[in-house]
């Protein structure tokens, strides 16, 4: 595979003859560049009036390679061919040059131009670009290329910082100015040599700059081009390689899209999601592209405009920026009905709002780096975590997050600097178990997640956010306007038939299984654990009267029960002759639940086992039934006319290694996180369950 390189446009902010004279100061030999042993000429020309000097050099490069490389190549050097067309008429300098040594194994071209600058002629730019192809190198053909795009960018580097180096010894020894080339009168005995100009070689080298020239290929018009100043100043450190991959990625796009052209910045981010990995980045970028155009993202932030119940509700909006002046963004999650939400509005109206916070992210980065005069690309996003509970486990509204997430992943990458969480209490490992492997692990690593007070004081918020900015409800001093969240009236629910318009009431009900619990016949799941810590989660509705749920554990395997771990079975599945604290044990305290509440819980098993979650029709007080009803009660009751409950549950494993891997990814966290994992694991210990009737 050929390796390429191309650099951005280098200003030097000098005239540009006195580059040159700083450039021939690098020959023969240069002390500043130590892999450059030496050059000498081979063969030089000038024109009769002067204007053009040609010369062709052999240069030696001392090879910095491992000893065993280098003992297997049988070198301590190699030798490159560089050739010259200095042209004083035109101010340009076109350089060729390619390797000698290894030709036939190994193909390396450069091609380099000084320029005037289109727009102050006492200014001088620098292109380069440079492919190299390995096609056979005695077996360490990916070793060579490493090494050799190492030393070439280092080299890269290091040639401008030498150029002003000797542009400085210039001007200590007073040579500030070097008059421009004029032509001079030709003597008649020299006019024969005029002819050669003609030769095709030298009517290449003294044409007029621009397209005859041959710049780096894949630098468009002046006008497109990137100057290493701009990068700098705009798009933050890059180092020549990360420059060489922008510059070629903006190319490909000015040649091959359609539609309008990215910005540098955005452009950026999808080649830091991948690592600078070329291929990678143009396929993630097209595909968003492609995505921005089918969904008309561009002309979002125009045409969105949330609903009324969106604005009251959904709690989260922009608030000042941190401490590294990037846009920063309060979402009190805790405080928000996520079902509430989703059952008014609608997924699909949720994810168009989560997609015009990204939008109005990026624009507000665009507005931070004019205002500060550095780069900022990404935002800050603090998340208040009080009052997160078990009904947030629902699980239409975990799918919607994570499509959310995987959305926002796919199409802005790189836009998230730092994620403050901040009050997160015990269930949220349980949260995190879920959604944290559909996170980027880039991502992952810039969250900072705090549990309790931790937040508070050194270590906390202050070493994020300026003291003026933190927000009231957190003890800060500075009023927050983001909406307080809040339950949503079920009269505002969209109704069934809306629901099923927007095709939203059918895959909440494939999510989830329906169950009929009779008077004396209850309805129960038994599910396998291999491992004690991992985690059962649960999530129902009751359509239509009242039940009470437990959780049972038991060592033995029920009738039908389950012969893979995980695997279920339903209906009555315990025996007549089971003695409560002998044969099974209660784990999980009863709870009646009313007719339309809708309920989510988890467990933290303790023991390996067959765990039974159990609904039983609710008895009337002095009625009570016993906890698991005998064959003879159940066959009465299915043969029997009367009243019966209905309800929809779903109910899901997190394995143990899963559960332990995602608390040590949140201890792993730069967080005050630890006493909530130390809580976290005491509870597990204690087989730490509970529940949370939302609705």
């Amino acid at each position: 595979m050929v390796q390429k390189y191309q650099s951005p446009v280098r200003i030097y902010k000098y005239p540009f003859e006195l580059v040159m004279a700083a450039y021939e100061k690098r020959f023969p030999t240069c002390p500043q560049i130590p892999v450059f042993l030496g050059s000498e000429v081979l063969s030089e020309f000038r024109s009769a009036d002067g204007a053009v000097h040609v010369v062709e050099r052999s240069c030696r490069l001392r090879v910095e390679a491992p000893r065993l490389l280098r003992k297997i190549a049988g070198v301590e050097h190699v030798v490159f061919v560089q050739r010259n067309v200095l042209n004083w008429k035109e101010r340009t300098l076109l350089i060729e040059a390619h390797n000698e040594t290894f030709a036939s194994r190994v193909v390396v071209k450069e091609n380099c131009s000084y320029t005037v600058h289109p727009e102050n002629e006492e200014w001088t730019c620098f292109e380069q670009s440079a492919s190299l192809d390995i096609r056979s190198f005695f077996g360490f053909e990916s070793a060579l290329e490493k090494i050799a795009m190492k030393q070439y960018t280092a080299n890269v580097k290091k040639g401008k910082e030498v150029i002003e180096h000797y542009l400085n010894e210039l001007i200590s020894q007073g040579t500030s100015h070097i008059p421009r080339w004029t032509p001079a009168p030709v003597r008649e005995e020299e006019a024969h040599s005029q002819t050669r100009l003609k030769d095709p070689c030298f009517l290449e080298v003294g044409r007029s700059g621009g397209a005859q020239n041959p710049v780096p290929e894949t630098v468009g018009a002046d006008g497109d081009k990137l100057d290493a100043d701009y990068i700098e100043r705009c798009l933050g450190h890059l180092t020549p390689m990360q420059e060489s991959c922008l510059i070629q990625l903006r190319h490909w796009l000015q040649e091959t899209h359609k539609g309008k052209i990215p910005k540098d910045e955005h452009i950026l981010r999808f080649l830091r999601a991948r690592d600078f990995h070329l291929d990678r980045a143009r396929e993630m970028l097209c595909q968003s592209l492609s995505w921005r155009k089918q969904h008309q993202v561009d002309l979002l932030l125009q045409t969105w405009r949330p609903p009324a119940l969106l604005e009251e509700f959904y709690a989260g909006g922009w608030h000042y920026q941190d401490i590294d002046g990037r846009p920063l963004y309060v979402l009190r999650l805790g405080h928000m009905d996520t079902k509430g939400l989703m059952k008014a509005v609608g997924e699909e109206v949720l994810l168009q709002h989560v997609l015009s916070v990204n939008e109005e992210g990026q624009k507000r980065c665009e507005g931070n780096t004019k205002q500060f005069g550095r780069p900022i690309s990404s935002w800050t996003c603090l998340v208040d975590l009080e009052g997160l509970s078990l009904r947030h486990l629902w699980r239409p509204g975990v799918k919607a997050l994570l499509r959310m997430i995987e959305v926002v992943e796919d199409n802005y990458p790189e836009t998230l600097g730092r994620l403050l969480i901040v009050r997160a209490p015990r269930v949220f490992p349980v949260l995190w178990t879920l959604i944290s492997p559909f996170i980027n692990e880039n991502t992952r690593q810039k969250f900072l997640i705090y549990s309790g007070s931790n937040y508070q004081g050194p270590g906390g918020l202050v070493d994020y956010l300026d003291k003026e900015v933190i927000p009231d409800f957190l003890g800060g001093e500075c009023l927050c306007n983001v909406p307080e969240g809040g339950l949503v009236p079920k009269s505002l629910y969209l109704t069934e038939e809306d629901q099923e318009h927007e095709d939203q009431l059918r895959q909440w009900r494939e999510t989830y299984q329906s169950a009929s619990v009779h008077r004396g016949a209850p309805h129960e799941v038994a599910v396998e654990i291999l491992e004690r810590e991992s985690v059962i989660t649960w999530d129902f509705d009751i359509l239509r009267g009242d039940v009470v749920f437990s959780l049972y554990h038991t060592k033995q395997a029920p009738k039908s029960g389950p012969r893979e771990p995980g695997a279920r079975a339903c209906g009555q599945l315990t025996d007549e002759g089971w003695a409560l604290d002998a044969d099974y044990s209660r784990v999980e305290d009863p709870l009646v639940c009313r007719e339309g509440e809708s309920i989510q819980g988890s467990h933290v098993t303790r023991w390996p086992g067959v765990y039974l979650l159990q609904w039983q029709m609710h008895s009337p007080p002095g009625h009570a039934a016993c906890s698991l009803p005998g064959m003879e009660d159940v066959l009465t009751a299915l043969h029997s006319p009367g009243p019966r409950c209905k309800l929809l549950y779903y109910y899901e494993v997190l394995a143990s290694e899963d559960f332990r891997g995602s608390m040590s990814s949140l201890e792993s966290c730069t967080s005050r996180f630890s006493q909530l994992s130390a809580a976290t694991s005491s509870s597990s210990s204690q087989s730490h369950s509970s529940s949370l009737i939302s609705r």
